[in-house]
């Protein structure tokens, strides 16, 4: 694992899933009592020396969003610094590089080309700009955001059967033809997981997490 390979421990609490799921499509009652568990379960051990670091940035957004207003009030406060505490996984790389504890040392020194697809629920609540800076680590890659918006797939949504022609189509705005016109060697980076799902079915194209990029990029 990465986080290791740099000298990290990683530890995996007991939780529940985020409940994003749920949310997306309403079931409020059931992402409430989901929220009620895992801010209970994770409030003493959550601290900003030891934060939740998440990979699926719709399901760590989560904490940081609705969590504040899905929970009972005398967990209110505890699901706040939770949330200050749930970092998207670049943001924790991104922490660390500052500290000055990860450098461009740990990683090949080979060129290599990145195009990125943001996603939908990190560019509206946090930022792409630690991303990128993450997959700049190695000191020749280069990254190149494609000026995409959402990829088609908007949850759930690109999944149901009456939503894939318009799924396809929106992924044909911009998305796809960035990626048919990557040269052979670039990289595709997407974060998340129904993207690079929708990325395989609309170009026949793998795209793969920042994580896997900066773990292949280790020296």
């Amino acid at each position: 694992m990465l986080l290791e390979h740099l000298g990290y421990e990683v530890v995996i609490p007991k939780h529940r899933e985020s409940g994003r799921a749920y949310i997306s499509k309403g079931l409020l009652k059931k992402a409430r009592k989901i929220a009620i568990e895992n801010v209970s379960g994770l409030k003493d051990i959550v601290t900003k020396e030891t934060p939740l670091v998440g990979i699926e940035p719709s399901a760590i957004l989560t904490f940081r969003d609705e969590y504040v207003d899905l929970v009972t009030d005398d967990l209110r406060q505890d699901a706040r610094k939770l949330g200050e505490n749930a970092l998207l996984f670049e943001e924790f790389i991104v922490r660390e590089i500052e500290k000055g504890h990860i450098t461009s040392e740990f990683f090949t020194s080979e060129p290599k080309k990145v195009k990125f697809h943001g996603h939908c629920h990190q560019k509206a609540i946090a930022s792409q700009t630690p991303t990128v800076r993450m997959l700049s680590l190695p000191r020749n890659y280069e990254v190149e955001v494609i000026p995409s918006g959402c990829c088609g797939m908007a949850g759930s949504f690109g999944y149901e059967k009456e939503h894939y022609t318009v799924s396809m189509k929106i992924g044909e705005l911009v998305l796809f033809p960035a990626i048919r016109g990557k040269n052979p060697d670039e990289l595709i980076a997407a974060p998340g997981t129904s993207c690079r799902h929708q990325i395989k079915d609309g170009t026949g194209e793998i795209a793969l997490h920042p994580i896997d990029i900066l773990y292949q990029a280790l020296r």
